[in-house]
């Protein structure tokens, strides 16, 4: 089984720094809806809809 390694820090109320083995990653927003920005030019968008519906959308900028 391999090791990981993952660590989540909240800096503000709705803004939360993740790091992990490979990047770090800013997180702003809430459990319903949050936008995220990592260190290897991922973004992404996560939205939590009424029932068993939910939005997500990740974008490469490199």
């Amino acid at each position: 089984m391999p090791v990981t390694f993952r660590k989540s820090f909240h800096i503000l109320p709705g803004v939360r720094v993740n790091v992990n083995r490979k990047s770090l990653s800013l997180t702003i927003g809430r459990k319903g809806a949050h936008r995220t920005w990592s260190t290897r030019g991922r973004r992404t968008t996560s939205v939590d809809l009424p029932g068993p519906f939910g939005y997500r959308h990740t974008d490469r900028s490199r």
